[in-house]
């Protein structure tokens, strides 16, 4: 399967990702959103970004491996963070960008600060879309 990602003229340089992301027909895999909760449901790294960002990297990680999907097969991520700090969202980009998830966001991507998510101390959530192989 060929997944096809472009950054058309006429529009922004992006820092890694591609605007468009073209797949043919087949099977997707969309995964819930991915928290910063470990194997009992306990959240990891309260009040620490960096922590929470490795937690919900590995969960989306073992979520992909269950349909034999990789980073590579990943469509389109949307990044949830609790804060309207430039730097804070930047931090969790960046650090996406350093976890073994990082091909994942070469693709269509979306990185927004919200107010609040569904834990309490939720600081990082992941929408993962992928091309099944």
């Amino acid at each position: 399967m060929t997944i096809a990602r472009s950054n058309p003229d006429g529009v922004h340089a992006t820092p890694g990702y591609h605007h468009v992301t073209v797949v043919p027909a087949g099977r997707t895999a969309y995964l819930a959103g991915q928290c910063p909760l470990d194997a009992h449901g306990a959240l990891v790294g309260p009040g620490d970004v960096d922590a929470q960002v490795d937690q919900v990297a590995a969960n989306a990680l073992a979520a992909l491996r269950s349909v034999d999907a990789g980073p590579e097969h990943v469509v389109r991520t949307v990044i949830y963070v609790v804060s309207t700090d430039q730097a804070v969202l930047a931090q969790v980009w960046r650090r996406f960008l350093a976890s073994p998830l990082a091909d994942a966001f070469t693709t269509a991507s979306t990185l927004l600060g919200v107010a609040q998510l569904g834990f309490p101390g939720q600081l990082v959530e992941l929408d993962v879309t992928a091309a099944l192989p």
